[in-house]
């Protein structure tokens, strides 16, 4: 299996040469040449497998230059009940009008990021030592990536982590799991300014060729392609979980900021999982939702950029969503590379001839929810099924509801723990979220950050002196 950049412009690379890459050199976002189809005796093989063994028959199908022994010990440990709490890794509950939710927050910092990020700690560590390399990640975070990133990167061999963060935007929960990492590895930024100026930021490193080969600068930023074909095995698992049989048909309603989650269920899909529809919900920042009803894509800037109770999707500029446009187009780099041309240029691009194939084609639909709408919803899921689930779940069971036809089952992929977000819970609930065990006093601890403008320049500079 070799991968391609989205825009065109890249030799085919091998799997773990475009892990240690992030974006391509052309700009672009790294996919496999075709995705892997899989057969009805390959889902019924699949069915029973435990979440490590389903993880590698699909990854080796993707990560085709790693040894299997080796790629099997890899994911023997990063899905483990003791990374994750339980043998099923992401089991499901049921509420009471048979919408599914499937857990993914049950790793080490209760988010769904969790997922990837344990698994691509581990890759990196044996990638890097098998080239005899180091990496030093750059990545930007809304809420989650950040602190899943650095609590799979801490102490790892070879690797150092610089975090750009919005400052002030995450929850006090978020801010606490980042900033009171004392560990050498690990760097955090906050930038004055929305997310997208961090990834901005990001994306302009990248693109400074000289600068990320003298400094063998990467990503854990879900452009990165490891993070989501991670990503791909939940969905898998999740079909498993919510059907009796290899004969049904599931949707996924997926909280979206930067695409990548429901880009992994796009490329599922696309392997030949039963998927009936891909359901994207987006919070007050609906660029996405206007897109899947209009065919009209049309980043707002950061100063248009809404700061919402369900901050990780607090995304105008949605990274993932070019790797969804190459397929769409046929895999036309030339015409990915000419339509981001419009997107950087602040205008955006308009593909309303071919919602069609994007609705019946790919199964994509999409809805928006507002602060109101989550408050509603976290209530009546509480009162209806005692569950309490955070702001962005929230956000993927309104819109599920809304937008469910007659006998549709609904997997909502749960976003993050609602501890995450302990003032909109008490506001909705007027009562504390459930807090697990060992996170009391997190916000308590000594935390240590760096502030700066929205710059390159000043991040390039701080990396150097770091590295120094």
């Amino acid at each position: 299996m070799r991968y391609i950049s989205t825009r065109g412009g890249m030799a085919p690379l091998e799997f773990s040469d475009t892990i240690l890459m992030g974006l391509a050199p052309d700009g672009g976002l790294a996919l496999p040449e075709r995705y892997p189809q899989i057969t009805r005796a390959q889902l019924d093989a699949w069915r029973g497998l435990s979440y490590a063994d389903l993880a590698f028959e699909i990854i080796s199908l993707f990560a085709t230059d790693i040894p299997a022994a080796d790629l099997k010990d890899i994911l023997d440990r990063t899905y483990t009940v003791e990374v994750y709490g339980s043998a099923a890794i992401t089991p499901v509950k049921r509420l009471h009008d048979g919408l599914v939710i499937l857990e993914l927050s049950n790793g080490p910092t209760l988010a769904f990021k969790d997922m990837a990020m344990q698994f691509l700690g581990n890759l990196f560590e044996y990638v890097l030592a098998k080239k005899g390399e180091q990496l030093n990640i750059l990545g930007a975070t809304s809420g989650d990536t950040g602190s899943a990133a650095e609590y799979a990167m801490r102490g790892k061999q070879n690797i150092n982590v610089f975090m750009l963060s919005p400052d002030g935007l995450m929850s006090p929960f978020q801010r606490a799991q980042m900033y009171s990492l004392q560990d050498a590895n690990i760097h955090n930024i906050a930038i004055r300014g929305m997310f997208d100026d961090c990834q901005d930021i990001v994306k302009a490193v990248q693109n400074d060729h000289a600068f990320k080969a003298r400094y063998k600068v990467g990503t854990v930023n879900s452009i990165n392609w490891a993070r989501i074909v991670a990503q791909v095995v939940y969905y898998f698992k999740g079909y498993f979980n919510a059907t009796g049989s290899n004969d049904e048909q599931v949707s996924f309603c997926v909280p979206s900021g930067n695409f990548g989650n429901v880009c992994a269920g796009h490329i599922a899909r696309q392997m030949g999982l039963p998927v009936q529809r891909l359901i994207v919900a987006t919070n007050e920042n609906d660029v996405l939702d206007e897109f899947f009803k209009s065919g009209k894509y049309a980043p707002r800037g950061t100063a248009n950029t809404w700061v919402t109770s369900s901050p990780s999707m607090d995304i105008s500029k949605a990274s993932n969503f070019e790797r969804f446009i190459f397929d769409l187009v046929g895999r036309d780099g030339g015409k990915v590379k000419a339509l981001w041309a419009q997107v950087d240029s602040g205008n955006g691009f308009d593909l309303a001839a071919n919602l069609g194939a994007v609705r019946e084609q790919f199964g994509f639909v999409s809805g928006k929810s507002t602060h109101a709408d989550r408050l509603a919803t976290i209530r009546v899921v509480d009162a209806e099924d005692g569950v309490v689930v955070d702001t962005h779940t929230a956000d993927g069971i309104k819109v599920a509801r809304e937008v469910r036809l007659p006998g549709e089952t609904i997997v909502c992929l749960e976003t993050a723990l609602p501890a995450k977000f302990a003032d909109t819970i008490r506001e909705a609930l007027n009562r504390e979220a459930p807090r697990p065990d060992g996170f009391d006093g997190l916000e308590d601890l000594p935390q240590r950050v760096t502030v700066f403008d929205a710059d390159a320049a000043a991040v390039k500079a701080y990396i150097e002196q770091a590295l120094a």
